[in-house]
């Protein structure tokens, strides 16, 4: 195939540069697989990144205009570069796709083989492509960063998200106790999700049923990082996923405050395989939309909060 259908922007800007267009399909270049993509899944604030627009995660690189969006997939592998032995043709894969990468919102993407790991065996590719990006920061966070042992407490601020919904399921499956934050209405659907005490932040107060917590995973950021630092124990990690913990608050409790990029990691992607197809872990997937109404879903993910990820479906 020379040509494939994709979403791009052509300049910087917000969803309403997004366009669905023809475009030249990509080689794989060594150490490359081509894979046909099955599902895309997209992210709140990804327009925003500077590793969207640009070849350096700080946006000091060259531009790389027309670009195209999503990171998270899931497909079939198409094609392969020199010197790449696995995956073969015919593979379901999926993966993370490095961000200053084109992305998978489109029929085909050229990724490094490196980064992709066997779709797992109990999800199709619409759920699939929700895990990468998600699940990988929560494994990132706890495992690698905050270290996390069983029985230890974790909060989880704001559980029903992408993120969060996967930070609760995480959590419980590496044994610790888990406290997660949640509006009224996602009450019941993050408690479903392993959470112990789920509390409503409409009408309480975390402050008032946490205190002495391990790690705190805060996907709120503002106000409610601010008022984290409290119910952390000394020594306690804080690690922010929305914004990078203030080092002096840090060190007036006498924990540590983490801020990091996920990166693409086959071997985490494949341990967290294991928790999904031993039935410990599951996606949750808001909605699914055509790949030529990824603009509007861009739109939709700066008006609402969904509960799960939005999921782009590419036809075979």
């Amino acid at each position: 195939m020379s040509t494939m259908h994709a979403v791009r922007a052509h300049t910087r800007g917000g969803p309403e540069q997004l366009v669905y267009e023809e475009s030249s399909c990509p080689e794989p270049g060594r150490g490359e697989a081509l894979v046909a993509v099955r599902a895309a899944s997209i992210t709140a604030g990804e327009l925003t990144w500077p590793a969207t627009w640009t070849d350096s995660l700080d946006g000091s690189g060259r531009d790389r205009t027309p670009t195209i969006p999503s990171h998270e997939m899931s497909g079939v592998v198409a094609g392969l570069g020199p010197g790449v032995t696995t995956p073969v043709v015919g593979d379901a894969v999926y993966g993370l796709i490095p961000f200053v990468h084109d992305g998978a919102a489109a029929e085909y993407v050229s990724v490094p083989a490196d980064i992709l790991a066997a779709k797992p065996k109990t999800l199709d590719h619409t759920e699939a492509a929700a895990v990468p990006l998600a699940a990988l920061t929560v494994w990132q966070a706890l495992v690698d960063h905050a270290a996390l042992e069983p029985g230890q407490q974790v909060l989880v601020q704001g559980g029903a998200g992408g993120v969060g919904s996967f930070a609760v399921q995480i959590a419980a499956a590496l044994g610790a106790r888990v406290t997660a934050t949640a509006s009224t209405r996602d009450l019941d659907f993050v408690a479903h999700l392993g959470a112990d005490e789920v509390i409503d932040y409409t009408t309480q107060r975390f402050e008032d049923h946490v205190r002495d917590a391990d790690v705190v995973i805060d996907l709120v950021g503002g106000e409610t990082q601010t008022r984290s630092w409290n119910v952390l124990r000394p020594g306690g990690v804080l690690v922010g996923i929305a914004a990078p913990p203030d080092p002096e608050q840090a060190a007036a409790r006498g924990a540590r405050g983490v801020f990091f990029i996920v990166e693409p990691h086959r071997d985490q992607l494949e341990k967290i395989t294991e928790l999904i197809d031993g039935g410990k872990l599951r996606p949750m997937v808001d909605r699914v939309v055509p790949l030529p109404r990824t603009r509007a879903a861009y739109e939709t993910l700066e008006k609402e909060h969904p509960r799960g990820k939005v999921v782009i479906d590419i036809a075979p």
